[in-house]
């Protein structure tokens, strides 16, 4: 039987950039959602990929001319997969490959679905500087101890049906209890796509990230 590491041996994970027009003084990485389980390659045209491009474009409308580079990143399979946790190996690649191209830049992580999860996961990384979860996959064993000192924005659709809003509420309860500073947002009527109130998340999140980083209107 084929084990993980032979099953992504032959793998790597990437991103997909929206550049600055200034040099690079910050990073925005955008994490995508997926599976619960699945080895199975990620494509480019994944509607887990798709949903969030429309949020880079956002953020780099909004950061491009303050040096702000956009990066969705590309997992090396679609899944989860623990106790593997796969995503959360490749976002730790994409945060090494930002300080190895940029230098000693602060970083925002934007997740939604299990990049939310990914990105609450990694959040405790030394150039972090925010952590935003759309409507994120939250389990009740998922530690929130690493995020003592950081600075957090979750919310989630009240109507949603594929992430639990409650188990969310909980995580950032955790969360702040632990020593991090935490909003979070209930959307309500809102479900899992983020489609109803589209325009309200993409502000949200491009709002949250620019603060984060400084950066005025």
């Amino acid at each position: 039987m084929t084990n993980t590491a032979d099953r992504l041996a032959d793998r790597q994970a990437t991103v997909e950039t929206w550049p600055a027009k200034e040099p690079v003084t910050a990073v925005v990485l955008v994490l995508p959602g997926g599976k619960a389980h699945s080895f199975a390659p990620t494509t480019r045209r994944q509607l887990t990929r798709t949903r969030m491009r429309p949020f880079a474009r956002a953020l780099s409308r909004r950061g491009a001319r303050h040096g702000v580079e956009v990066w969705l990143l590309r997992y090396r399979c679609r899944g989860w997969n623990a106790p593997e946790c796969s995503p959360v190996a490749d976002a730790r690649w994409a945060l090494a490959e930002a300080h190895r191209r940029h230098g000693d830049v602060p970083v925002v992580v934007l997740g939604h679905s299990m990049g939310g999860r990914t990105a609450l996961a990694v959040g405790g990384d030394d150039a972090i500087v925010g952590i935003c979860a759309l409507a994120p996959w939250c389990e009740k064993g998922d530690s929130a101890e690493h995020l003592a000192g950081r600075t957090m924005l979750i919310a989630h659709g009240t109507a949603d049906r594929v992430t639990s809003p409650r188990a969310s509420r909980r995580f950032a309860e955790r969360a702040a209890a632990a020593g991090a500073e935490v909003e979070y947002l209930p959307i309500r009527g809102e479900m899992h796509a983020m489609v109803l109130r589209w325009r309200l998340w993409h502000r949200l999140a491009v709002d949250f990230a620019m603060t984060r980083l400084g950066i005025g209107y």
